[in-house]
């Protein structure tokens, strides 16, 4: 997409120094901090629309169509509450001096964009996804200069319709960017796991990946455990790293974690090369263990547990598709307030203000990848990219998602529309081994869906699933 861009002299030239002073981590080069504010925003409208073009100055999460006049002939039509959709450009300017480059890394983490958007560093492409509800990280290192860079996102939610729900247009979620040394924790790569958990301990597992590994270096790495009181509750040592490492430690007496008392626990990882710290990390997690089988049902931390869950989308109202984190809180708690313990997020990967704030309150969740697959429900949905993207759609919901203890199981899809094709079950098969791939953990779902007299048929793709989803069929 190509655009007519002016540049306002009110635009704010943002110094990466001055980020990292405020979020850096004492004693370790890595900073990571919010790239919310001061964006220049161009909109091209959709030809036919009343909204003529402009160009301003916003904050991110910033969703366009909630910001414009209602239309009775917007293309995304009901589905996107008669709200104009169209084209975008967000552009902001990044300082860099040559001491921030040197033996740095610098990502860029979009935890969303709706949708089909590019993004440019300094006029040079960085990558493009379709997809408007994967988190993507780009590493910009190769493309930034000394002094102002440019950071340039195109998205196009021209193409109409795409979505059966309220998608919003634009960066709806946040921005951060990410800086560490070259020899750094490979980001979404710390996996935690609870292999063995009983009333008198528990067995806390960790893996992750080393970008920048140098050959001549000595890597070793420090674990530590902290409870919800920041009282530290367990520790360990790798007095070699390799790649991936693996550690684990032990927490005793731990506090499960469930929806009537979601107790949480924080992780941090150090990593020292030739004894020098180069970069540390947080994640937090939760102690717990879900079994799921046809004779006991669901059992959570050994006890029975039924579920009482809704299906919730990602928007918040009048607010828009921007996933405010004040926001984001008030859904779960009102879905605990009405008695919930679980949502299925449809059709989508959430926020992961959502997330973060499912694991804080107590809602387990089901986190699903897709609405639909190759048959289309709308005509430029997701059908046009999913042999191309899904298996990196998939990677990037189970990568960024899976340390959450809210979440109990994976879905791969909503109610596909090519039900009655044997290739679904292949397609089934290709989808469940990316999440295991990436997470042998958790179980599997998809809804299974029929509204007609061939229910039968769904044995095969049944098969491929851990937990079987029936939409419709409760008669059966």
């Amino acid at each position: 997409m190509k655009l007519t861009f002016h540049r306002l002299p009110s635009v704010v030239a943002l110094s990466a120094a001055a980020i990292a002073a405020a979020v850096s981590v004492q004693g370790s080069p890595r900073s990571v901090s919010l790239l919310n504010d001061q964006w220049e925003f161009s909109l091209t409208p959709d030809s036919g629309s009343v909204v003529k073009p402009y160009t301003k100055i916003v904050d991110l999460p910033h969703d366009w169509s909630i910001t414009l006049p209602y239309d009775r002939n917007a293309p995304a039509g009901n589905d996107g509450a008669y709200l104009p959709t169209g084209k975008g450009v967000y552009r902001k300017s990044l300082t860099m001096s040559a001491e921030d480059l040197a033996g740095k890394r610098h990502r860029l983490l979009f935890e969303g964009v709706y949708e089909r958007w590019t993004l440019k560093v300094n006029g040079r492409e960085v990558g493009f996804r379709p997809y408007g509800y994967s988190s993507v990280i780009y590493d910009i290192t190769p493309y930034l200069v000394p002094g102002e860079n440019s950071i340039e996102v195109d998205v196009d939610n021209s193409n109409q319709k795409n979505c059966r729900w309220y998608s919003g247009s634009g960066i709806y979620r946040n921005v951060k960017l990410l800086s560490t040394a070259e020899t750094a924790i490979e980001p979404w790569s710390l996996f935690i796991t609870t292999p063995k958990v009983d009333a008198g301990a528990a067995t806390v597992a960790a893996t992750f990946n080393v970008d920048g590994l140098k050959p001549d270096s000595r890597l070793t790495a420090e674990v530590e455990v902290f409870d919800g009181d920041g009282n530290k509750v367990g520790s360990a040592s790798l007095p070699e790293v390799g790649n991936p490492p693996e550690v684990t430690l032990q927490v005793a007496t731990p506090r499960l974690w469930s929806p009537e008392s979601p107790s949480l626990y924080t992780m941090r990882l150090i990593l020292k090369e030739n004894g020098n710290e180069v970069d540390r990390t947080e994640e937090t997690f939760g102690i717990r263990t879900i079994t799921f089988s046809a004779d006991d049902g669901l059992r959570l931390n050994g006890e029975p547990l039924i579920l009482n869950g809704g299906c919730v989308h990602h928007d918040n109202g009048i607010l828009g598709a921007a996933s405010y984190d004040a926001a984001e809180a008030r859904k779960v708690r009102l879905m605990k307030e009405a008695g919930f313990n679980a949502v299925r997020t449809s059709h989508n990967p959430p926020s992961p203000a959502f997330l973060d704030e499912c694991d804080r309150q107590g809602l387990l969740v089901i986190d699903e990848a897709f609405d639909g697959w190759r048959d289309e429900k709308n005509s430029n949905d997701y059908h046009l990219f999913f042999d191309d993207w899904a298996l990196a759609d998939i990677e990037a919901m189970v990568r960024r998602d899976r340390n959450h203890p809210s979440i109990m199981a994976w879905s791969i899809g909503n109610e596909v529309m090519e039900r009655k094709k044997i290739e679904i079950v292949t397609t089934a098969r290709k989808l469940a081994a990316e999440c295991k791939r990436n997470d042998p953990t958790r179980p599997v779902t998809q809804a299974l869906c029929s509204w007609d007299a061939d229910w039968e048929i769904y044995d095969p793709l049944a098969e491929e699933l851990d937990i079987v989803g029936y939409n419709y069929m409760i008669h059966k």
